[in-house]
Order: C-alpha cells, then structure tokens, then sequence
C-alpha cells in the first residue's frame, strides 16, 4: 500500500512499495563497505542511515534568500526516505550571525563545517564544530571576506579552507588553526581583467541560440570554485568572468601557501564561463562546466605539474533548445564511470559515460522537476541523486543505476526554501 505525506518544513512526498525495500538492500550494503579512515567516532545517525548538511540563502522573501541557515537532514537507506530533522546553524538577515551559508565543506575528519556566507561585498566565512552524536553545529568564529563567497573548500590536509568570491573578484585561503577555527587570510588574490583585454562586450563565440551569454560581461572577473586536486599538490580556481581556470601549487605552511604553476591559467573560449569542476578519481581528467555556453570541457591532467590539456568540450542541453541556460553544477561519480552536470533555465540533469580515456558521451538529460537546479549531490553509496531547486525550495530525488548511470526520479521530494549546497556526513570517516 503507498503513503505519501506533504509538510513545508523538511516535508516528503514520498511513495513507497515493497520494491523500494529490496532496493534499499542494496544501498545498505554499499554503505556498510565504505572506507572508515581515520577511526573518527560514529554518528549518532541510526543503523542504516545517512546525515546531511544543506545551506541555504537567507534573508527577508525577495531579498534573494529566504532559508534560515545550515539544516541536519536524515536518508534512510533502506525506504530512500529523506527527512529535514533540525536547523543547526540559524542564520539572521541581521547582527553578527553569518548570514547566507550558501556553500559549505567539510574537514577530512568530518568534525567541522566551514560556511562561505555569501553577502556584501564584503561576505564572510564561518567555522563551526560538528557534534557527532546529535549532528548539532556551534559557531568557533567568523572571518571577513575580502569578496562575497560562492564556493569553499578544505584541502586534503586539513590546513586551509579555500574560498572563491564571485563578487568582489577574490581568491582567498583561510588557514585552519588546531581547534578548527579560522585564521585571517594568507592568500588572496584579485581577479582583474579579462582575456578580451580591451573590455569590449561582444556575444560569446558558442552559446545556445537565444542566450544572452557574452564575453567580457564584466570589468573583473568571478571566481566560482578554488579546489585541491586529488594529489593536494596544486589548487586549481575557476573563473567565470575571466573565462580563465586558474592552476596554483600548495605548499602547506609556506609564506604564501599558494604560488602561480608553471602555467599559471588556461583559457577557456570567450563567454563560455569556467563556473565549477571535478577531478576524476584517478586523477588524470579534470571536467568544467561552462555556465554560459551550457557545456563540459574534459581535460587531461598532469598531477606532476599542474597541467590542464583540453580534450574534449560537449553541450549540456538538448540539440533543438534554445534559450537562455545557465549550466551550474558538476560531479563525478565515486568510480569514475559516469559524470553528472545540471542545467538552469532548461531545468535538468544532463548524464555522461567516462570513457578509458577520460572522454565523455552522452546518455541521457533528466528534468529535476523544479527550478533552477543550483547544485546536486550524489550520496556516499552511489544509490541516489539529490537535486536542490533553488528557484522552487525543494530538493528531488532519483535513483541511479550503476550500470548505465541514468536517472530515475523516486517521487519523493524535500521542501526546503533556498536550497544550495548539500554535504553528506559519514556515519565514520
């Protein structure tokens, strides 16, 4: 017999059948043989379930956010079942709270979050520690942002969390201190220019028909990601403003942490807009989404000096679509098999084979069944897809199957106002 309940807050519309019972046995097999480094202690999740964080944008209806802060969600593995338990990080449109956590990392121990609250110019970003048996957040401090944060991240070490400032045009690092707080930045550097050095706006060389994409379309530029490769060697930061990505090399202590690689950026076609992208776990590919010619550009890449080649680049949409499209977000899947890459304005998923050779071929392009699919997160077993609608508050999900990849949308859905970004906490690490 199916249920389905509807709530607002954290509410589910959700069908199940006995067929999601034997499903959901696989997924708990998954889970049960995931990696657990570290020795960390469990989550007080129960037996057979996953937490998760969500950050959301905050602020009065019609001030471009209208979440209350950083929510602890539950998935249960065995029904798909996903439920908003609690708000842990409430964030006020005013006073000294950290205002819109839109983007949100974890340590590699999974005992803080850092929050890129994305206001101003300038923003901030906050540290919190993480208590492991109730999923619970307390703020340690907040650090001034010379821009306002679109995307942060924590190296592979754990020493500093990188943030990448769409407006204001800065790539910051913050480092880690041993209690988990966060130290005054060590980096930062402005992104200024274009590679059309004269200014001049002019329609980008490949966008979709209708698109209102063009190069230049600013006097700065607009860092969008800042990531550590696998190795933790190189930082690798986006900029969709510059159409540039940029290649740094870490060194973990060093006055500054950052310096230029030897080739110090690629370029990227004017107007495509570099916004996110994702390494291949083997670490020889990397892949960018452009936001505004709504496409994936595949790389090969050399760990050993930071190299991007570019091999391949594939659009994202449908060939008879026209339109504007903002392409935003971008995963790939724990066994390098197949990438994920969602749509703004078309309002989808599109679905890619990794080929040997790092080259991609399409399978399929999904409706998220909201709008605006900002960001999406596949779980730590593999078994689902989380696409968060920012546009519509809701957050959907689809089962993938891991033989093809493809997509199937479950029915259930989570209503949350302004979904963003989304991080899974492992029940160990």
């Amino acid at each position: 017999m199916d249920s389905t309940k509807d709530t607002k807050f954290g509410g589910l519309q959700s069908t199940f059948t006995r067929r999601d019972l034997f499903k959901g046995a696989g997924a708990l097999t998954a889970a049960a043989s995931l990696p657990q480094a570290f020795g960390q202690q469990p989550t007080g999740a129960p037996s057979g379930t996953f937490w998760l964080y969500i950050g959301t944008y905050t602020g009065a209806p019609g001030s471009g956010g209208n979440g209350q802060g950083i929510y602890l969600c539950e998935l249960n593995l065995s029904t798909g079942k996903l439920t908003v338990l609690k708000l842990v990080a409430e964030a006020l449109p005013t006073g000294t709270t950290p205002r819109s956590p839109s983007t949100i990392a974890l340590d590699p121990t999974r005992t803080h979050l850092y929050a890129g609250n994305e206001f101003g110019p300038p923003g901030a970003v906050s540290a919190y520690s993480i208590n492991r048996l109730t999923g619970d957040l307390t703020l340690l401090n907040v650090q001034p942002a010379a821009g306002a944060p679109a995307h942060v991240s924590v190296d592979h070490s754990g020493k500093y969390l990188f943030s990448a400032e769409y407006s204001g045009s800065w790539f910051e690092a913050f480092p880690i201190l041993a209690n988990g707080s966060l130290g005054p930045a060590v980096f930062q550097q402005k992104s200024a220019g274009n590679v059309d050095t004269s200014f001049t706006q002019k329609p980008a060389t490949s966008a979709p028909p209708g698109s209102f994409a063009f190069s230049a379309h600013e006097d700065d530029g607009h860092p969008h990601q800042m990531e550590t490769d696998p190795s933790n060697q190189w930082v690798v930061g986006s900029d969709a403003g510059q159409d540039r990505i940029y290649v740094w090399k870490l060194t973990v202590g060093g006055t500054p942490p950052l310096t230029p690689a030897a080739t110090p950026f690629v370029n990227t076609p004017p107007g495509d807009g570099p916004r996110h992208f994702a390494f291949h776990p083997r670490g020889k590919y990397a892949y960018v989404i452009n936001e505004m010619k709504s496409s994936v550009t595949a790389f090969s890449y050399d760990p050993a000096r930071g190299a991007l080649t570019e091999m391949q680049t594939i659009s994202t949409l449908p060939k008879d679509f026209t339109g504007e499209d903002n392409s935003a977000e971008i995963e790939v899947d724990a066994k390098g098999r197949f990438l994920y890459a969602s749509n703004r304005g078309h309002d989808s998923i599109a679905v890619f084979a990794i080929a040997k050779n790092g080259r991609l071929a399409p399978v399929e392009i999904v409706p998220t069944q909201g709008k605006a699919p900002r960001s999406f997160k596949i779980d730590p077993t593999g078994t689902y897809l989380f696409a968060a609608n920012q546009d519509t508050g809701s957050i959907v999900q689809f089962r993938i199957d891991p033989k093809t990849g493809r997509l199937t949308a479950t029915g259930k859905k989570v209503e949350l106002f302004k979904p963003v970004c989304i991080q899974f906490l492992p029940a160990q690490t």
